[in-house]
């Protein structure tokens, strides 16, 4: 299996590279990595449109970027991941990494992750808002669904937060894998978390919290079913958006009987929480 990486040089590289990527997300892209230029996109090769990629100028007239691409393979993934990773730190709570980089000293949470394919390594705005909101509120003893799961990371910092139940669901099989072999590697097992791959509407049980990163369109088609499978004082996490969007899915939402507590922002992106 042969995927393209494209690589995009955009100046100034912000807001235009989180802008271009969360386009290119909805676009079967299925992994990201920032850098000082720009960012790199990984596709399937036979999922890959280089017309699409032209049309983004003229969508997009006031980013100015180039691009350029390459073909690799499954196994060479790792290799370009690792030359661009760094570790992310999550203000004073925890600290992102590989295993190839030394361990954060306390009180820094320690989350290992080699996320490969899949999106949500923590270098990414809407990721690392959900991760933050984690350490905002009580977990311990909690059940918490996360939606979209990527790598998993989210619902590793919920257990280590000592969440009870914790279930990660994702429609690409690319990330549930990754997901459960980033669950290995933080010394967690199935019986701790369990990662499937699912949508929301094949959820049966209710959770204290739901965490839901994944784009607009997505999160309020599934509203009226994270507000069903939310417990009563429950609280629901939304991310994956830009600022601007945060009225159409807070009237979403509020309609459903969802309170607004918090709104929070990073660069052009933003995360809404919601009490039932």
């Amino acid at each position: 299996m042969e995927y393209v990486c494209v690589s995009f040089e955009v100046n100034p590289p912000e807001p235009g590279s989180e802008i271009l990527a969360a386009v290119l997300s909805e676009e079967n892209f299925e992994s990201f990595v920032f850098n000082d230029k720009g960012f790199e996109a990984f596709i399937l090769q036979n999922d890959y449109n280089e017309l699409f990629i032209n049309e983004l100028k003229n969508n997009f007239p006031d980013i100015n970027f180039s691009f350029s691409t390459q073909q690799i393979k499954k196994q060479n993934w790792n290799k370009e991941w690792e030359k661009q990773f760094n570790p992310v730190v999550i203000e004073n709570y925890a600290q992102i990494r590989a295993s190839f980089h030394p361990a954060p000293a306390p009180p820094f949470m320690d989350l290992l992750i080699e996320p490969k394919m899949s999106f949500g390594t923590g270098h990414h705005a809407t990721t690392w808002l959900m991760a933050k909101s984690l350490f905002t509120i009580t977990v311990k003893g909690k059940d918490v669904l996360d939606v979209g799961c990527g790598t998993g990371i989210l619902a590793i910092i919920a257990k280590k937060l000592g969440a009870k139940r914790v279930l990660g669901i994702d429609i690409d099989e690319w990330s549930v894998e990754n997901s459960r072999e980033n669950r290995a590697l933080n010394g967690f097992t199935r019986d701790d978390i369990d990662f499937i791959q699912d949508t929301m509407k094949s959820a049966e049980t209710s959770f204290d919290i739901i965490l839901a990163n994944i784009n607009k369109n997505i999160l309020m088609q599934d509203m009226s079913r994270y507000a069903k499978h939310l417990f009563p004082n429950g609280t629901l996490f939304l991310s994956g958006f830009f600022e601007t969007d945060c009225p159409d899915l807070i009237a979403a939402a509020e309609k459903l009987g969802l309170r607004l507590q918090k709104q929070e922002t990073k660069g052009e992106w933003a995360i809404l929480s919601f009490v039932k």
